[in-house]
């Protein structure tokens, strides 16, 4: 996926965010970029970093795990973390 520096960061996908993210790591591990585009683009690799852990706790917070019977029935479900 291509880099979209411009865009908004709390509009995108986990996926385009993890993707750019990805991306600017690269960039700042080969030392290539010179220091200010590194100082700007670890700043938008914060924020991308930030977005993904946010939309990893929404995602957690809704996963249920299903509850079953003695005899392996299902019963119901319950939050994972009970």
């Amino acid at each position: 996926m291509a880099e979209e520096t411009g865009a908004d960061v709390k509009a995108m996908s986990f996926e385009q965010a993890l993707a750019e993210l990805e991306t600017i790591v690269s960039k700042l591990e080969s030392g290539q970029a010179p220091l200010q585009e590194s100082i700007a683009i670890y700043e938008r690799g914060e924020a991308l970093k930030k977005h993904c852990e946010a939309l990893l706790k929404t995602a957690e917070a809704r996963i249920e795990k299903i509850t079953l019977s003695r005899d392996g029935v299902a019963t119901g479900t319950e939050p994972l973390d009970s």
